[in-house]
């Protein structure tokens, strides 16, 4: 979707709606898990409002929510069939996130930090149901009160109710937590690229969850591991591998080069892989209470980096 939304031929109109176009965003992702698929569910709102009679609207941020939502989880029952065809492991998009992402340059493009939009936490919310999801994102990520949920969905109170207590109960086991401050999980990105490489195991292993996984995602586009990487020892190696091969196609003339994402990728540390000055692919760190990395997420399908791209014209 373009940075500036048309204006149509209300200007008012218009600056309502991009006053709340990053609320919007924020809400069409935790719900999608699919930047991609977020960006048009927010031009698809601007639509339905263009179209709108506005002037009568009481308030516009309860309607262009309400929309929104309810776009989002038309597209999300869409999106659960092409997954079923999807090639390999599926991940969600990754996106850059800051702390009061309003107040950032770009901050329409950018949601705001909170467990909700982990990479962790959006594959646990992929097993909940679209309904049950909206429920979730709508009342944890943006405290809206059951009846304005309710309203929203075109569902009774009660029903809402019912809908959370399933989602929370799904996914309260395996809701991610971050015990550690942006400063310690920064340093362990680094320390944690130092060791790859070092081209040394010893340091790597030391990093590592003993449940340690690497989950990657080319989609069929890019070569990826199509199963999960699982295990101290098959990681390591399979990092190390993965260093070896970037040293090979420096050998053969590429640009290639390996930096920390500077504001983090979905509120983790992240390694950002360029090949001549475009995004290769994404390493998110999920880290335990330890502050050990428990999954790695690697993302290279060229389809689901969009909300990283901005990367490149900061590169160098």
């Amino acid at each position: 979707m373009d940075q500036d939304l048309p204006t149509g031929d209300d200007t008012k109109a218009a600056e309502a709606f991009n006053d709340h176009r990053g609320l919007l965003t924020s809400v069409a992702y935790r719900v999608l898990g699919r930047w991609s698929d977020a960006e048009d569910v927010v031009q698809d709102a601007w639509l339905r409002w263009s179209a709108a009679d506005y002037a009568s609207v009481e308030d516009p941020k309860a309607f262009l929510v309400t929309v929104t939502t309810r776009l989002a989880i038309d597209q999300l029952r869409k999106a659960q069939t092409r997954k079923e065809s999807y090639v390999g492991p599926w991940l969600p998009e990754p996106v850059l996130t800051r702390d009061g992402a309003d107040t950032a340059p770009d901050a329409a493009d950018r949601v705001v930090l909170d467990d909700t939009v982990s990479l962790a936490m959006l594959l646990v919310m992929e097993t909940l149901s679209p309904l049950e999801r909206a429920v979730f994102v709508l009342r944890e990520a943006f405290d809206y009160s059951f009846a304005e949920i309710a309203a929203m969905l075109d569902r009774t109170e009660a029903a809402v109710r019912q809908l959370l207590v399933r989602a929370r109960n799904h996914v309260q086991e395996k809701r991610p937590r971050y015990p550690l401050d942006d400063v310690k999980r920064q340093s362990i990105a680094e320390r944690f690229l130092a060791a790859c490489v070092g081209g040394d195991v010893a340091p790597l292993l030391a990093m590592l969850s003993p449940e340690v996984t690497v989950i990657a995602d080319g989609g069929g586009v890019v070569s990826a591991a199509t199963r999960p990487v699982v295990g101290l020892d098959h990681v390591a190696r399979f990092l190390l591998g993965i260093v070896k091969k970037y040293e090979k196609f420096v050998e053969d003339g590429m640009d290639i080069r390996v930096e920390i994402a500077p504001i983090g990728v979905n509120g983790d540390p992240a390694l950002i892989a360029y090949a001549d000055d475009k995004v290769l692919y994404v390493y998110a760190l999920d880290l335990d209470e330890d502050g050990r990395i428990r999954t790695v997420f690697a993302m290279a399908n060229p389809e689901k980096l969009s909300g990283v791209r901005a990367l490149e014209g900061e590169a160098g």
